[in-house]
């Protein structure tokens, strides 16, 4: 099969991301058959590799479901630094977009961008909507924050100093300390209470 017409053939599916048993499917030909046409197509430039077995057109992807699409079938969203921009909590624009998931911690560099995942207990993993288009979901902008401070004592240093910060109006406080309420390591809570305290001291709110 000629790459054009594999190419052509895919993108009228209309799908986004698909797996290598997708287009197997889709074009008639074995599984091997199908990574080899895959793998061409990713090399010229008409694809990009999402994981093992994973592909998708970049011109499709929202650039907030990249994460989802990278840790499934475990769930992520946007959250951290990436979040706190996106809500004008932070003016310095991440070089990476950052995400928190209960799949292991991981950087993937993808011709998207790189994509910095963090791992967070399950029981922590809420206070998120969906964004753009596909299985995008960002994190409120008070759990962004507090994201941040749970990661602190990590040893990245990643999220040991946050940028100059401004809490917007609308942020709620009270929510807010009720996530954090649902830490369940009490060393780890009592941390993210303390840090978060000073925060709102120093932004006049404390």
């Amino acid at each position: 099969m000629r790459l054009i017409d594999a190419h052509i053939r895919l993108l009228n599916s209309g799908s986004s991301v698909f797996q290598t048993s997708d287009a197997s499917a889709l074009l008639g030909i074995g599984n091997a058959h199908a990574s080899k046409v895959l793998n061409r197509l990713a090399a010229s430039g008409y694809l990009t590799r999402l994981g093992r077995g994973r592909w998708g057109f970049a011109g499709r992807i929202d650039r907030f479901a990249l994460p989802a699409y990278l840790t499934a079938p475990f769930p992520s969203y946007v959250s951290l630094q990436s979040a706190l921009h996106h809500y004008g909590m932070i003016s310095q624009i991440p070089s990476v977009l950052y995400a928190v998931s209960i799949a292991r911690t991981r950087i993937y560099s993808t011709s998207l961008g790189v994509v910095s995942v963090h791992h967070i207990d399950p029981s922590f993993f809420f206070g998120h909507r969906a964004v753009g288009t596909g299985p995008g979901k960002i994190a409120s902008p008070e759990k962004a924050l507090i994201d941040f401070l749970y990661l602190s004592p990590a040893r990245t240093r990643l999220f040991r100093a946050l940028p100059e910060l401004e809490l917007p109006r609308d942020f709620k406080v009270a929510e807010a300390r009720r996530i954090i309420s649902r830490i369940s390591s009490v060393r780890r809570r009592n941390h993210v209470s303390r840090r978060f305290e000073e925060i709102l001291k120093d932004c006049g709110k404390g």
